[in-house]
């Protein structure tokens, strides 16, 4: 075989693999998961949350309603319910050993969730999910309590946005 064969053989493969490679990509069908299309946006609002049973567990609640109403708050007629569980801990993780005190820790938010139609009980989604947030702890005891509870308030917001992306997630298919 000669050059001129080989380049024109190569070029010939190079244009097949581009059209190839074209046609597999306009098959995939991306699409925003809080597009208004979806109908996920619709069906978020339409979702209702179990009572909280500690603060930190309200603090989920409201920004999971907050999430899901956008800022419209809790529907009156919900299709779907959440049974939300959450849970909260702060340890220190950075013991002083002059002091016998921990001069750092952590807060763990953990929420489990169940998603269910509101009229037949039927689960659609269940999953738990944690968030960690770091901390420090000042001397001061007020100060080192509203540490603890600023810790808890930014973990709870990011677990809340990861509930909620679960049950768009699960509302869209």
């Amino acid at each position: 075989m000669s050059s001129d064969t080989l380049f024109k053989f190569a070029r010939i493969a190079g244009i097949a693999f581009l059209v190839a490679v074209t046609g597999l990509l306009s098959a995939c069908q991306v699409k925003p998961l809080y597009a208004l299309s979806t109908g996920v946006t619709q069906k978020l609002s339409e979702v209702s949350f179990s009572d909280a049973n500690s603060r930190v567990g309200q603090e989920v609640r409201n920004q999971l309603i907050f999430i899901a109403g956008r800022g419209a708050g809790e529907t009156k007629t919900p299709k779907y319910t959440v049974d939300l569980s959450v849970t909260s801990g702060t340890g220190g993780v950075l013991y002083l050993p002059s002091s016998d005190t921990s001069g750092a820790g952590r807060t763990t938010v953990t929420a489990s969730f169940t998603l269910k139609d509101a009229i037949t009980g039927k689960v659609i989604k269940s999953g738990s999910r944690a968030v960690t947030s770091l901390v420090d702890f000042p001397t001061q005891e007020f100060a080192k309590q509203r540490a603890v509870r600023d810790s808890e308030d930014r973990a709870s917001r990011e677990v809340a946005e990861m509930v909620a992306a679960d049950i768009a997630a699960a509302l869209s298919r």
